[in-house]
């Protein structure tokens, strides 16, 4: 289970768009980061986690994407479970066999 997000996503796409928009103007690009994170009440290094992953979701920049990273996700979960049933499988067939193998007394 996900922990709990500490910033609404309003917030979060508002902050990605303004940094956005501050960094593609050479004038405002050094510390644009910096100062939407100020501005906004948010740390700097998680603006620029969130834009980066948005610059990655948005093909800008190579990386795995939100939907892949989720894909990713669920199919390691599935991978685990399977395993886990093969396991109790393997092991209920294994004490069935023995059983099979052991001699009658009746």
């Amino acid at each position: 289970m996900a922990a709990p997000r500490k910033y609404p996503d309003e917030l979060r796409e508002r902050a990605i768009r303004m940094a956005v928009d501050l960094r593609r103007d050479r004038a405002t690009r050094v510390g644009a980061l910096a100062r939407v994170g100020q501005q906004l009440g948010i740390n700097p290094e998680t603006l620029r986690n969130w834009v980066n992953q948005a610059e990655i979701d948005a093909g800008e920049r190579p990386g795995t994407t939100t939907a892949d990273a989720q894909r990713i996700a669920e199919l390691e979960r599935e991978v685990r479970e399977l395993r886990r049933s093969n396991a109790i499988l393997r092991s209920a067939s294994a004490f069935f066999a023995a059983e099979l193998d052991r001699p009658s007394t009746r």
